[in-house]
């Protein structure tokens, strides 16, 4: 059985994560890989792209990861809950991603329409393909769960 399978049937097991299961991220053979804009520098390396098709002149890229959700509770966080990696205050609007650099605005339009939400935090550094949206309870953390979503890079 895979470490994927076994560490999410452990989660699920303790309550911790939401039976949404998210399908592996391996891109379509036909998927077309674009470059981010030169002013992106990604901290590691980035998750799948794909082609930019009809979206708006602010949109520099579009990427499919993982999204996931997080509160802030010491559990999923370090000792400072309610402290972004950025050294602002976590709100609606925050995103955890370790491929973006810090202020990289974002939309996630397949669950959040045209909210713009901004990369003020890290993960943990194993998750090098994700993005981690805040939320102010864990009970909403664990209902969004994880999903496989484009993520329009503005």
């Amino acid at each position: 059985m895979s470490r994927q399978i076994i560490s999410a049937a452990l989660l699920l097991a303790l309550g911790t994560l939401s039976s949404v299961f998210v399908s592996d991220a391996a891109p379509a053979p036909d998927t077309a890989e674009i470059v981010l804009s030169e002013e992106a520098t990604l901290l590691n390396e980035s998750p799948i792209t794909i082609a930019q098709s009809e979206v708006g002149a602010d949109v520099k890229d579009v990427v499919t990861t993982t999204v996931t959700a997080y509160s802030s509770e010491v559990g999923q966080t370090d000792d400072t809950p309610y402290t972004t990696a950025s050294g602002t205050r976590v709100r609606q609007g925050v995103v955890a991603a370790n491929w973006l650099p810090i202020g990289t605005k974002v939309r996630i339009p397949d669950f959040f329409g045209d909210q713009v939400f901004v990369v003020e935090d890290r993960m943990h550094s194993r998750h090098t393909n994700r993005m981690d949206v805040w939320f102010p309870t864990r009970a909403e953390a664990v209902q969004f769960g994880a999903r496989k979503a484009q993520i329009e890079v503005l």
